[in-house]
């Protein structure tokens, strides 16, 4: 046995040796694995949701969006050039699923350790498929990093061999691109912090994130009762991680080695503190980068150790892959020109493509963080009066909090999409979310895809005779409620008031949209 430990040990050294100048072989396994995970969660959450959030019968049909992009470009081929997707050929019920389906299996051989360039060319396009095709449930910033992170990892890998350790070694311009990446990830989102919210400037934001942010986790209420004085270290931590870190992952090794670290420290804390979909697991690919295989030899098991060796021992060169790599780092130099801009921009923007294939965007999260955190609740009944002797009974989200004994759910990475909306509804009124109708008036019928986004049906026998939604405000009790409460809440008003399936306005909105015919 110490025989073995010593052999292990000085192999670890030796190929920390070998890597002067750095190589990038484990690198690489460790990006593409960590990947095809994102990859798998996001297609996962498509084959769940997509065909009642944009199906044919769905909350906003694709063919209805489609038709109007057509219309406002002049024509389909138009639509296609600004919104590449293969739904402008085929967008039936059948078609969401398939390439959700299509995607999900890819993306379990890239986890399993096998890719390749035209591998990882099929799953971009199918992810920016459904992307493009979303519409308001794919508008978050955490969609286009994905296809951007997706597109940079088909440049890792050879054409044709998909070992998990192949002749051709991961082209360094494309290691450098994944750096610029997390790069513009961070200052993008430290500086729409530091130009959109007094909160942030002053080091209190953290005072309220925890509890207002769109789906608390099950250790979010720890993290909002800490010490007031540690939240505002909360908030000097994230300056670091977000506007000093980022200028050293250019730097000599142990430069980055420390950025990396900080940077991906950071996104562990967002995991535990919330529900923040598969965003933070895609931050830390690119982050990834920052270290080589001298770094992983001491953390990784010594099997792929030693096969990393044994591939960089036998490495051939190859000219076309190496050329492919500095004509995309052009590519990518010349697209980063306006996303630079806008960082530099007062006005900067938040979350934004600049290009039709999302191949260099801009990025930011939570530039503003709310006070209060606000919650729509969908309530139905199944009697003759909407008055105050009506026994009105709720529709529970799958992840947003309803019930008051409800712990906040560990969710993330996945995503339920009708609660990320209905989030940023609650700060908003119907008439900006006329989808939300549409939603009564599916629940008004026990539409069994709307009913699917719910954890469940109040009303299984029959129909409610009336649907309407309330606007509430929550708050967390403290740990060690004595009624063993998670939150408190008062009732603010009306959001949607009571309708019926006979409500004349109701059916002639619907019908102006296309949704009721």
């Amino acid at each position: 046995m110490e025989a073995e430990n010593q052999l292990d040990s000085e192999h670890r050294i030796v190929l920390r040796e070998r890597t002067t100048p750095p190589t990038y072989w484990l690198t690489r396994f460790m990006i593409l694995r960590l990947l095809g995970i994102v990859y798998a969660v996001g297609f996962l959450v498509a084959i769940n949701q997509i065909v009642p959030l944009i199906g044919a019968n769905g909350l906003t049909p694709l063919d209805i969006y489609l038709k109007q992009v057509s219309d406002t470009l002049g024509s389909a081929g138009a639509g296609f050039v600004r919104l590449p997707s293969v739904f402008w050929f085929w967008h039936s019920d059948t078609a969401l699923l398939t390439v959700s389906w299509i995607g999900f299996i890819l993306s379990l051989v890239v986890v399993a350790g096998y890719a390749n360039a035209p591998l990882l060319g099929v799953l971009w396009f199918l992810y920016m498929s459904i992307v493009h095709a979303g519409q308001d449930w794919y508008g978050y910033g955490w969609e286009i990093q994905l296809t951007e992170t997706g597109f940079l990892a088909i440049f890792l890998c050879p054409l044709l061999n998909m070992r998990p350790f192949p002749r051709r070694a991961p082209p360094f311009p494309i290691i450098v691109l994944f750096r610029w990446l997390i790069f513009r990830i961070m200052v993008g989102s430290g500086l729409i912090k530091l130009r959109g919210d007094a909160i942030w400037r002053n080091g209190t934001a953290l005072y309220y994130h925890f509890q207002t942010q769109p789906i608390p986790g099950p250790l979010s209420r720890w993290f909002h009762f800490l010490p007031r004085v540690m939240l505002k270290m909360g908030v000097w931590f994230n300056w670091l991680c977000e506007l000093v870190a980022p200028w050293f992952l250019f730097w000599p090794r142990l430069g980055r080695h420390i950025a990396g670290t900080v940077i991906i420290l950071l996104q562990i804390v967002l995991i535990l503190s919330g529900n923040l979909s598969f965003l933070n697991w895609l931050t830390i690919i690119p982050a990834l980068a920052c270290f080589d295989d001298g770094f992983w030899a001491r953390l990784l098991p010594l099997v792929l150790v030693r096969k990393a060796e044994v591939a960089a021992n036998n490495a051939e060169e190859s000219k076309p892959m190496i050329t492919t790599a500095w004509v995309v780092a052009a590519i990518i130099a010349l697209l980063s020109i306006q996303p630079v801009l806008n960082m530099l921009s007062p006005g900067q923007m938040m979350n934004a493509s600049f290009d039709p294939l999302d191949l260099v965007n801009t990025y930011g999260a939570f530039g503003t963080v709310g006070q209060e955190r606000t919650n729509v609740i969908f309530e139905g009944t199944n009697d003759d009066t909407t008055g105050g002797k009506a026994n009105w009974k709720p529709y529970i989200y799958k992840d947003l909090p309803v019930l008051l004994n409800q712990r906040p759910p560990q969710i993330a990475p996945y995503q339920p999409h009708l609660d990320w909306q209905m989030w940023f509804a609650s700060m908003s009124w119907p008439d900006q979310y006329p989808w939300t109708l549409n939603l009564v008036w599916k629940l008004l019928h026990n539409d069994p895809g709307a009913i699917s986004l719910f954890a469940g049906n109040p009303f299984p026998d029959k129909p409610p005779r009336f649907i309407r939604a309330e606007l509430y405000r929550y708050r967390f009790t403290k740990p060690g409620d004595p009624q063993g409460l998670f939150w408190e809440r008062e009732r603010i008003g009306d959001w949607i008031s009571p309708v019926s399936a006979d409500d004349a306005r109701l059916v002639k909105f619907l019908q102006g949209a296309g949704w009721v015919r």
